[in-house]
């Protein structure tokens, strides 16, 4: 980590030191890579429950009685087919069909919509949403004021319930909970989602509560084995549950459809949408290209911009992420290639190290919870 850049810093990054974090610069932030060691919080991420600090992400507040319709038009999703209460996978696109950004939707109230976007797009994407701001809507950057937690795992209900009265149970997956008491801290938004393949839930809250209920937290959930976690873990779990990452799967060269996200664009929904023209071509026409899972069957793992061949020798693609799974034991990928070489079986190969390594096409998600 070079010492000239000043990192960003969540606010929970003094208590990172009492938890002996490894820290890493990540995008311009300062954020632990690992607590213990990412085996071991990927482990407890999939066994029983890990928490992880994601205040670096961006909240965007969008209000105004044309809110929805100003929202429907900057994203593939359709919001109108939002409940308050509810939360919406999506992305926002370029009339090109890349990608600007992938982000959750919240709708808090009819005419308020909290949006959550990833870190390193934060003043991109802000910049993006007022330039196509239209009618009566008041955007607000509330990311500063913002911290966000995420407990996941197969106790992560459990542990959590403990520490509040509102009934966990109630919210289902992509609903949420506002303004909750959590531990003694008041005006939580409890969400079930998550970027593991596990369940759990993501809470928001004001920055400067957050260092209380961190601390809270992996007390009531000691003896479940609740484990800090860091980006390590993070990119491993969102990994094997083939879950997309911004600036690997998702660019502004590599629109949702190629990235297999989707269920996330709805080119039917009656309004027009940045980049509805060209997702809809590609749509009718078919990919030239997608993202697939390969496994290495050789020696090597595939890492992010490798080049993937042919059996015949020719450039195909490349990886967009790739590891030694934990869970799986294997060496995988997530490979964008040309569309003919995508179907499962199909045997390529991996460029590792100046050699060409056997691989195979596989399905995804490599994982899926039981």
């Amino acid at each position: 980590m070079s010492t000239d850049t000043v990192l960003k810093r969540t606010p929970l990054f003094e208590t990172y030191k009492k938890y002996g974090a490894k820290v890493i610069d990540f995008g311009g932030w300062g954020l632990p890579v690992q607590f213990s060691s990412i085996l071991e919080e990927h482990e407890a991420v999939r066994n029983e429950a890990g928490l992880f600090d994601v205040s670096h992400m961006g909240e965007v507040l969008v209000e105004g009685k044309d809110a929805e319709s100003y929202i429907n038009y900057l994203v593939t999703n359709d919001v109108t087919k939002l409940q308050i209460n509810q939360a919406q996978y999506t992305a926002m696109c370029y009339p090109d069909g890349g990608t600007v950004d992938d982000l959750l939707v919240y709708k808090l109230a009819s005419e308020k919509y909290l949006l959550v976007i990833n870190a390193a797009n934060i003043e991109k994407d802000y910049e993006w949403m007022k330039q196509q701001a239209k009618g009566n809507v008041t955007l607000t950057n509330i990311s500063a004021d913002t911290a966000q937690l995420a407990i996941q795992g197969p106790k992560a209900e459990k542990i959590l319930q403990k520490v509040t009265d509102t009934n966990l149970a109630e919210i289902g997956f992509f609903q949420f909970a506002d303004h909750v008491t959590v531990s003694g801290i008041s005006g939580v938004l409890v969400s079930r989602t998550g970027y593991t393949g596990e369940d759990g839930f993501e809470l928001y809250l004001a920055a400067d509560k957050v260092e209380a209920l961190w601390e809270r937290l992996l007390d009531a959930g000691k003896e479940d084995g609740l484990k800090p976690c860091g980006l390590g873990a993070r990119d491993t779990l969102r990994f094997e549950a083939r879950l997309a990452l911004y600036g690997q799967e998702l660019s502004s060269e590599i629109g949702p459809l190629e990235a297999g996200i989707g269920f996330a664009v709805k080119t039917n929904k009656e309004s027009v949408f940045l980049g509805k023209e060209v997702l809809a071509k590609q749509k009718e026409e078919g990919l030239k290209r997608k993202i697939v899972g390969i496994e290495v069957t050789g020696r090597g793992i595939p890492r992010h911009g490798y080049k993937v061949f042919s059996e015949g020798g020719e450039e195909i693609g490349f990886i967009t992420s790739g590891t030694h799974s934990p869970t799986l034991k294997k060496s995988l990928g997530l490979a964008l290639l040309s569309a003919e070489f995508a179907a499962v079986g199909t045997q390529v190969k991996v460029e590792i190290r100046n050699k060409q390594i056997e691989a195979v096409v596989v399905k995804t998600p490599f994982y899926k919870k039981s």
